[in-house]
């Protein structure tokens, strides 16, 4: 910074000349929270500004003095745009929530056709489109869905919607009637034995539900005058996409702003028959024909969810595991919702490793071989449906992210962003899926989505908190959590420092039908060192979901060991659990409850 000299006439004219030489001039000290506020806003929205921090130079006192006399205003932060005094933080954010400022600081005199373009139309970028329209911004959602190899396709809405939580939830939910209509008997309904499942009921009522759920986006998206088109879209340079309709007509678009929220789809391995022959979860929702024996090959959330509920309608099937189950979950609880399959029938072929797919009959389903090496030796497995959940590529091939300059992971696709969403392009941004670093979660998406917007056009300044995020996997028995495994809160914090309290526990509903009192499972680590802050939530049983949602909020606001044994819990329920642990596994003590 370069000194400012003590003369009264010298001072007011370095002020006038800092006014003069920067659009934005922000008249500052490095400590003010006031000033940190102003300078985050001018951030995250890509404005560049210039910020004098008073208290870091020479006669910074008597310069602000001088400010004093030529703006009125004694405090700082001190802002100028276009050499205009604005005044203060509340004036400046006043002007941010009136939606004044952005236009004042914009350095982009070109007319673009849209103020904001949203590239896909899955979760997020529904949320983040529809905010923006509610703000009087004229947005154009780009959504276009390329068939998978055996040619599914689907409506708006994303991975969620179509091809994700809803129709997985909903084939859970039918699974779970399968075992409830066992237990029924012990409660005394004389059920016939001749129940039987008909896949095509299931799959045709949940494929019109769904139906609703896309025409209801498309008319959401209407009420808020956002323009909606079903066409692929690839940039063609920083400011300009492209974009291609199913009957090839192309046209282009410009935009002031960028959201890529394209999401991701399932990867195949690449072996022989694998794309030929095999399904992944793009199609296993809408499959005309009920699969019959199927092998799933993977052990990710979601092979573990869609061969739980295949086994849970009836189904013979087999999960092909190349090592762990549900990597970057808590191990302890990973190994437990394996054993409880297991236990329902599930078989699982471990340590292997699939080299090739071959058709032995063709129909609907057919009849399919898999061979694999376990051990060094091969393993064959024949039946009628082969489905992949190995994982999932983002979907950034093709849109060009390279010619609009944006800097993204070469080996999986993501994209790079900051703490705000935004790209190394400062008008381009990514949620969701897409993006490098965060949770792969449709919540997740939807409020980073939505909380983008505010910030762009709301003047809003809250970020998306990615810390203790809650999830469920809905396995056959539904595990829950939040925070930290067990494993990386041990390499965070010590061993030393991690207490773990934890109890089997069994549902009441269970009790009747005699079901085993050791299936359920629930555990929370503590830190020791912050007064026994809960900073992992673990839960196996029945609605793990709706347990792990409540206490999740909890942990949001610091919950620890002594606020969840002063909570009187309510009975009898499976969440009451947590009212009740007083058993740690370093005691050594057995965690099996009984009685109430």
């Amino acid at each position: 910074m370069p000194p400012v000299t003590a003369n009264g006439a010298d001072l007011k004219a370095a002020i006038q000349k800092y006014i003069a030489d920067n659009k934005v001039m922000v008249f500052s000290k490095s400590y003010c929270p006031f000033c940190k506020k102003i300078k985050d806003l001018f951030n995250s929205l890509s404005v560049t500004f210039t910020a004098l921090e008073l208290d870091q130079i020479e006669n910074g006192g008597d310069l602000q003095n001088a400010l004093h006399e030529l703006s009125g205003q004694k405090t700082v932060p001190n802002v100028y745009i276009n050499q205009e005094h604005i005044g203060g933080c509340d004036d400046t954010l006043k002007l941010h929530s009136d939606q004044k400022l952005l236009p004042m600081v914009s350095e982009n005199t070109e007319a673009y056709d849209y103020d904001l373009i949203v590239i896909g139309g899955g979760s997020g970028g529904l949320a983040a489109s529809k905010e923006a329209g509610k703000f009087g911004k004229k947005v154009l959602v780009c959504d276009f869905v390329k068939p998978s190899p055996i040619g599914t396709t689907w409506g708006l809405g994303g991975t969620c919607v179509n091809v994700g939580c809803i129709p997985k939830k909903l084939m859970h939910q039918a699974a779970l009637l399968g075992h409830s209509i066992e237990d029924s008997r012990k409660f005394g309904w004389e059920v016939s034995e001749e129940v039987k499942h008909n896949w095509h009921t299931m799959k045709e009522a949940i494929q019109n539900y769904i139906g609703s759920l896309n025409w209801g986006y498309r008319v959401a998206l209407r009420d808020k005058g956002v323009k909606y088109e079903n066409a692929y879209a690839e940039f063609v340079d920083p400011h300009t996409i492209k974009t291609v309709n199913r009957r090839g007509k192309e046209n282009t678009a410009t935009a002031e702003r960028f959201l890529v929220a394209v999401g991701m789809r399932p990867r195949y391995p690449d072996i022989p028959g694998a794309k030929e022959y095999g399904i992944t979860s793009d199609d296993l929702f809408s499959l005309p024909y009920c699969p019959g024996k199927t092998l799933v090959i993977g052990a990710s959330y979601v092979a573990l969810e869609c061969a739980g509920f295949l086994r849970g309608i009836g189904l013979d099937t087999t999960v092909m595991v190349r090592s762990i189950l549900l990597r970057g979950f808590d191990q302890q609880m990973a190994d437990k919702v394996g054993a409880y399959m297991e236990k329902g029938g599930m078989k699982f072929i471990r340590g292997c490793v699939p080299t090739k797919v071959e058709r032995l009959e063709e129909g609907q389903p057919g009849k399919l071989r898999v061979t694999g090496m376990q051990d060094g030796k091969e393993v064959v497995w024949e039946g009628n449906t082969i489905l992949f959940g190995i994982g999932r590529d983002a979907c950034t091939e093709g849109i060009h992210l390279e010619k609009a300059g944006v800097q993204f992971n070469t080996k999986n696709g993501k994209i790079y962003g900051n703490d705000v969403e935004q790209t190394n392009q400062p008008h381009i941004y990514a949620i969701g899926d897409v993006l490098e670093g965060k949770l792969e979660l449709t919540p997740v998406a939807i409020q980073a989505g939505k909380l983008l917007a505010q910030r762009l056009y709301g003047g809003a300044q809250t970020k998306t908190d990615y810390i203790n995020v809650p999830t469920t996997v809905f396995t056959p028995l539904e595990y829950g959590a939040c925070g930290l495994s067990e494993e990386d809160a041990i390499a965070k914090y010590g061993e030393d420092n991690i207490e773990v309290y934890h109890s089997n526990f069994q549902p009441l509903e269970w009790t009747v039908p005699g079901h085993d009192v050791n299936d359920c499972y629930a555990k929370i680590l503590c830190n020791r060192q912050d007064n026994e802050r809960v900073v992992g939530f673990h839960v196996l049983g029945p609605n793990a979901g709706e347990i792990t949602q409540g206490y999740g909020a909890a942990m949001k606001c610091g919950m620890t060991k002594a606020q969840l044994d002063t909570t009187i819990g309510i009975h009898p329920t499976n969440a009451e659990i947590f009212t009740t642990m007083d058993i740690t596994k370093g005691s050594g003590e057995d965690p099996t409850k009984t009685g109430c």
